[in-house]
């Protein structure tokens, strides 16, 4: 089956990001079809090409899996015609994605405003660490500092441990969504109302909306939230456990599950006990209730346990480790895994953006591109820079 239409066919976004955050949005625009022209430094680019881990030809796996399916234009924009080239593609573009400090765009003549003047309709979003407007909005910060000060920090680990990072670039990530949010509800209106506008994506408002349910026992009950580990605060039983086979797994079990539960675990009189049919009940015994589990599934090897889960429809999974979750069948079955030719390295396995239209084949999984290799055709194409002035700016170091 040959590959659709993208859903952003047609709209052309240009990017002046960097590192992971919006660079990862701008790559799920360009893998659902949208042009994305990535502008880069001359000569070194996105930093995150020297990032770690570096592949047999020099290129970063780090950069490759936020930067796919783009275009690469390398402008300097501390020079004038580097600003104005790059003016003149935000006039033609549907979107801005940047992520620099406020002011910085202003002070390059490639702020909101003034290209909206010319350039009613266009939808452009600033991501940055702490947003347009309050005190601390000319502050820098990285993601585990915003998991830090937003509190996601404090809620991470265990009871009696200190805190630590989640697992994965949770602060990143997580904005990365927003931009995305953002961008498509700018389009929509911009159908609505036929004009753009500036969005404005702050990570650390971003983080912060992440504890809806922490905040809700705060506000309702003044409870300052803390370390459980892989327990949740308000239900009983949801946590890792530990099987015969030192391996672990975890239960999540509402009031329908409860009885299941106990009965594949042999827990018959937990099972009686009307107290605990409802999760208030269980809450509120949470060491009785916890202790017993935790003894019943020490016993049990995990395989037959898990199947007897399953076959209860008592929700349980594996602690997996990343490999073992990428090579689960149902995983590749959805195509999870995908890869790319790239033109220096070669073949290279890809997580596919997950998004998928029902009778149509995934996004393709493009390439991320090389540095700058995009420049002469871009300029030549959508500003109509012919080749000698290309040449000449090459030699002048502005592309």
């Amino acid at each position: 089956m040959s590959a659709a239409p993208g859903l952003l066919a047609g709209v052309t976004v240009l990017d002046f990001s960097r590192v992971l955050a919006a660079p990862m949005a701008t790559q799920i625009l360009a893998e659902l079809g949208a042009t994305v022209v990535k502008i880069e430094r001359p000569g070194t680019g996105d930093e995150t090409r020297g990032f770690e881990p570096r592949l047999p030809h020099g290129e970063s796996a780090y950069f490759f899996a936020f930067n796919r399916g783009k275009r690469s234009v390398t402008l300097d924009l501390k020079s004038p015609r580097g600003r104005e080239l790059a003016r003149g593609l935000a006039l033609r573009a549907d979107v801005v994605v940047e992520n620099f400090l406020p002011g910085v765009m202003d002070r390059f003549g490639l702020g909101y405003a003034g290209l909206a003047a010319e350039n009613p309709g266009l939808v452009y979003v600033s991501a940055t660490g702490f947003g347009q407007s309050g005190p601390d909005r000319h502050r820098k910060g990285y993601d585990t500092v915003f998991q830090a000060l937003s509190g996601v920090m404090a809620l991470t680990g265990p009871p009696d441990g200190p805190p630590v990072k989640t697992g994965v670039p949770v602060a990143d990530l997580t904005s990365g969504l927003w931009v995305v949010i953002a961008v498509l509800s700018g389009l929509a209106g911009r159908v609505a109302s036929g004009r753009g506008r500036h969005l404005d994506i702050a990570m650390m408002d971003v983080q912060l909306s992440l504890h809806a349910l922490n905040a809700a026992r705060y506000f309702a009950l003044g409870e300052e939230p803390v370390r459980t580990g892989t327990e949740h605060p308000g239900r009983v039983p949801s946590a890792a456990f530990r099987d015969a086979d030192g391996e672990w797994l975890h239960i999540s079990a509402s009031d329908q599950h409860w009885v299941p539960l106990c009965h594949v675990l042999g827990l018959d009189d937990l099972a009686a006990d009307r107290r605990l049919r409802g999760n208030a009940g269980r809450v509120a015994e949470r060491e009785r209730v916890m202790r017993a589990l935790t003894d019943a599934i020490a016993r049990r090897e995990r395989g037959p346990l898990l199947a007897a889960l399953r076959a209860a429809e008592v929700p349980a999974g594996e602690v997996r480790g990343l490999r073992e979750a990428l090579a689960d069948p149902h995983a590749a079955a959805r195509g999870v895994v995908a890869g790319f030719d790239h033109p220096t390295e070669g073949a290279f396995p890809a997580l596919r953006t997950p998004l998928r239209e029902t009778g149509e084949p995934p996004p393709e999984t493009c390439p991320p591109p090389l540095l700058g290799a995009d420049t002469e055709d871009v300029l030549a194409t959508m500003l109509g820079v012919p080749p000698g002035e290309l040449a000449q700016l090459r030699i002048e170091g502005v592309i």
